[in-house]
C-alpha cells in the first residue's frame, strides 16, 4: 500500500475476543457463554416464524420486546433502548454521552473494550486503579470528569460493588452520564435499574448473551430516563435505524417472558460456581468472590500462562490475560457440573505432574 493512502487510514488496536475453538470434545470455558440452552420458547419462535416476514424490514419500535422488558423492570417503553448486543449499545452510549473535554473514568482492570471505544471515538479517558482486592474506591469517582463507566459485577474479576456505593457515585456526578454495565448482574448481584427513575444521569446496560443464553442472536439494551434514551435513539438512527432483526426481536421477547426458565438456569450456574470455588480452594487456589458466571483464580505455586496452555492441550479453553496485575490468574467460565469436574480433574493432573502438593 502506498504511503499517501496508508496515512489516510485510521490505525487503531481493536478489542480481541476470546478464542473460538472448533472440533469435537472441546470444553469451552473462555467466553462466558451460558452452558445451558435458551428458553424452549426460542425454538418455538423459530418453528413458527413465517419466512414471508423476512422480506420486510424489522420493526424499528421493537414493541413486543420492549414491553417484555418493561414488565420485568417496571419501566416505560421510552426508557428502553435496544441494540445489536450490549457491545453496540455501549458503543452508542460512548458516542452519545461522552463528549466533554474532561476524561471519562473507568477502572484499570475491567472490560477492555472501553479504552478501544475511547480510541475509536477520540474520547479522553483516565483509568482508575482498583485496590489490591480488585474493588473500586468511591472517592476516585468523586472528581470532575467527562463521564463514568463501571462494569458491575466487574470483568474479568467478578467483583461486585454494593448498590449503595454505586448510588453515591451517581448522586455526586449529576452533571455527567454514569453508565453501569451489568452484563453479569443476574448471577447474584443487585441491579442499579431500580435507581433509573431517581437519577436522570444513569444508564444501565444489560445483555441477553449471558443469563438468557442468547449470545448467538446479539441483543442488548440500555435503561435510562426518556431524555437519555431519546438522545441514544437519535445517534443510533443516524448510524442504522434497524439494528435488531425480526427473528432476534421475537426470540428475545419470548425468552424475556419465560422468567421460570431464566431463574432455573441462573440458579444452577450460581450453585455450580460455588461448588467449583470450594473445590479449587481445597487445591490451594485463591480468588475474589464472584457474582458473575465466571471465576478468577490464582495459585501461589502455579504460573497461570503454563496452566492455561496445559488445559488448552487437554481441549479445555479458559482465558488468560497477559496484563499487569492479573497475569497470575486465569478466568474460568462456569460450565455444566460435568464440564467443571473434567476441568478440576485436569488441574489436579497438572499439579501432580509438576509435584505441586494438594491441600
Amino acid at each position: 500500500m502506498n504511503k499517501s493512502l496508508s496515512d489516510k487510514i485510521r490505525n487503531i488496536e481493536p478489542y480481541v475476543p476470546g478464542e473460538q475453538p472448533g472440533g469435537e470434545g472441546i470444553i469451552k470455558l473462555n467466553t462466558n457463554e451460558n452452558p445451558y440452552p435458551p428458553s424452549p420458547k426460542a425454538a418455538d419462535v423459530i418453528k413458527e416464524l413465517n419466512a414471508e416476514r423476512l422480506r420486510l424490514y424489522p420493526s424499528f419500535k421493537c414493541h413486543q420486546l420492549k414491553k417484555a422488558l418493561c414488565d420485568i423492570y417496571k419501566l416505560n417503553e421510552n426508557q428502553i433502548f435496544l441494540g445489536n448486543g450490549s457491545d453496540e449499545v455501549l458503543a452508542m452510549c460512548f458516542m452519545t454521552f461522552f463528549n466533554s473535554n474532561l476524561p471519562v473514568l473507568f477502572a484499570d482492570i475491567t472490560y477492555s473494550f472501553y479504552d478501544v471505544w475511547c480510541g475509536l471515538f477520540n474520547i479522553s479517558f483516565k483509568k482508575v486503579a482498583l485496590d489490591n482486592d480488585f474493588k473500586i474506591n468511591i472517592k476516585d469517582y468523586l472528581t470532575p470528569n467527562g463521564g463514568i463507566v463501571i462494569a458491575n459485577p466487574n470483568a474479568p474479576t467478578g467483583v461486585y460493588s454494593e448498590l449503595s456505593d454505586i448510588e453515591e457515585i451517581i448522586a455526586f456526578n449529576k452533571g455527567c452520564a454514569v453508565i453501569i454495565d451489568e452484563a453479569y448482574v443476574d448471577f447474584g448481584a443487585k441491579s442499579a435499574s431500580e435507581l433509573i427513575n431517581k437519577y436522570d444521569n444513569l444508564i444501565v446496560v444489560h445483555t441477553f448473551s449471558k443469563s438468557r443464553s442468547l449470545a448467538g442472536i446479539r441483543v442488548g439494551y440500555a435503561m435510562a430516563s426518556k431524555e437519555l434514551i431519546n438522545a441514544l435513539e437519535a445517534v443510533k438512527n443516524s448510524f442504522n435505524s434497524y439494528t435488531l432483526d425480526t427473528a432476534s426481536q421475537l426470540i428475545a421477547a419470548k425468552c424475556a417472558e419465560d422468567t421460570e426458565y431464566f431463574n432455573l438456569c441462573r440458579q444452577k450456574i450460581i450453585k455450580t460456581r460455588e461448588q467449583t470455588v470450594s473445590e479449587l480452594e481445597k487445591l490451594g487456589f485463591e480468588m475474589p468472590k464472584s457474582y458473575a458466571n465466571f471465576i478468577f483464580p490464582k495459585h501461589p505455586l502455579i504460573k497461570a500462562d503454563e496452566l492455561f496452555e496445559y488445559l488448552k492441550k487437554r481441549n479445555i479453553f479458559v482465558r488468560y490475560f497477559n496484563k499487569p496485575r492479573i497475569n497470575d490468574r486465569i478466568r474460568i467460565t462456569i460450565g455444566t457440573d460435568e464440564q467443571m469436574k473434567i476441568l478440576l480433574s485436569a488441574i489436579k493432573d497438572y499439579m501432580e505432574e509438576n509435584n505441586i502438593s494438594i491441600k
